[in-house]
């Protein structure tokens, strides 16, 4: 067995090297997925790509719905901020007016001060003068007067005058009093204007920070919906060429399948022509492991038989070798599980059998050339998770 293994990698490097030097040569891929499994793949991601636009269409929906959300309630703050500067505008002319009235009831005030100082000047002015010229002045004033009916008048008039004094700047007082009142009440009422215009600066500049955010916002949804709308573009030409590529692959599984079906009237040799080189069951062996290794006895066996009705097809190359390698054909060999496997020999004693019945010839596919898992249409010969055509 390691002798077998030692040529077999001895083997497999001049293979491998020849495999690459023709694929380069030709232009090809080296060993691509066969083309089912690049249909599967590219549904697949058709799908997946479908999930992903229907997600994105229904999160861009939810954005525009947001956005327009956003954006009547930016409306009402601006209905809002117009409200607060009008009443702003409104309260700083009743303040302004409120001023007016302040500053000219100031003036008014002033002016009953100095009125009432004034009277309260002569009153004492006239208290001083009846002091100083003592009683004796006033009597003798009264009695210089002609008769008791002059002097009785002239006391009386005496009176009168300081009862009018005394009127007069009780008046004045009760004046200065009131315009002292009128300006505490104005003054009283400016204090809750500016109070109120507090509250209404509060507010605007409440407002406006709301504003400011939600235009913020808006404008992040709205850069959020352009690239789920980009998004959308791209998925749907993306999906378009996948659909393009879905195309191109299923024409090339049509044409792989009228290969199968043509593969009847080519030539085949028998399979006492075929000369195995060293190495062959091994390889062979492997890749049986690597494709049928979870199958039964008898799905080992069918992927072996197809594998050498490629050698005696004249359709394909003519070793087990040109076989399994040529590009696109085993998935095993893309993937790099075929390497794996052969660098520690993972097949078992039924992966050998299988092996050694199909290069004596034995087959329980018939003359099938392809293998694969089921789908829907494609009829053959359905062995363990295979179908074979």
């Amino acid at each position: 067995m390691n002798l077998e293994k030692h040529l077999h990698t001895y083997l497999k490097m001049g293979i491998c090297l020849g495999a690459a030097l023709a694929a380069f040569t030709c232009g090809a891929v080296f060993a691509k997925p066969s083309t089912q499994q690049q249909i599967e793949q590219a549904e697949k991601e058709r799908q997946e790509l479908e999930r992903q636009q229907k997600e994105n269409d229904k999160n861009l929906g939810s954005l525009k719905n947001t956005e327009k959300g956003l954006a009547a309630e930016l409306t009402q703050l601006r209905e809002q901020m117009k409200e607060v500067v009008e009443r702003l505008t409104e309260l700083e002319g009743q303040i302004s007016e409120k001023n007016a009235q302040i500053e000219k009831t100031k003036q008014e005030l002033a002016q009953a001060k100095e009125k009432e100082e004034w009277q309260q000047k002569c009153m004492v002015a006239n208290v001083r003068f009846m002091y100083e010229n003592g009683q004796r002045s006033m009597l003798a004033t009264l009695l210089s007067q002609n008769g008791l009916s002059e002097m009785i008048n002239a006391a009386d008039y005496v009176e009168r005058i300081a009862a009018y004094d005394r009127k007069l700047m009780d008046e004045l007082t009760q004046n200065r009093i009131y315009i002292e009142q009128v300006e505490a009440r104005l003054e009283q009422e400016k204090a809750e204007l500016e109070e109120l215009k507090l509250q209404a600066q509060t507010q605007q500049d409440k407002v406006a920070a709301l504003i400011s955010q939600t235009s913020n916002a808006i404008a992040s949804y709205q850069d959020k919906i352009q690239k789920a709308e980009e998004q959308a573009l791209k998925y749907e030409a993306e999906i378009k060429a996948k659909e393009a590529d879905l195309e191109t692959l299923r024409k090339k599984l049509a044409e792989e399948l009228a290969l199968s079906r043509e593969a009847a009237n080519a030539t085949w040799r028998s399979i006492d022509q075929v000369t195995f080189a060293e190495g062959d069951r091994y390889l062979l062996a492997n890749i049986i492991y690597c494709e049928a290794g979870g199958e039964p006895y008898a799905g080992k066996l069918a992927v072996g038989a197809v594998v050498i009705n490629r050698v005696l097809s004249s359709r394909f190359p003519d070793t087990v070798v040109g076989v399994i390698y040529a590009p696109g054909q085993f998935a095993p060999v893309a993937s790099g599980r075929l390497e794996a496997a052969l660098a520690v020999n993972r097949a078992n004693a039924d992966c050998y059998k299988a092996a050694d019945e199909a290069m004596a010839g034995a087959t329980n596919v018939g003359t099938c050339l392809f293998f694969r898992t089921p789908i829907p249409g494609l009829t053959g010969i359905n062995i363990g998770g295979h179908v074979f055509y």
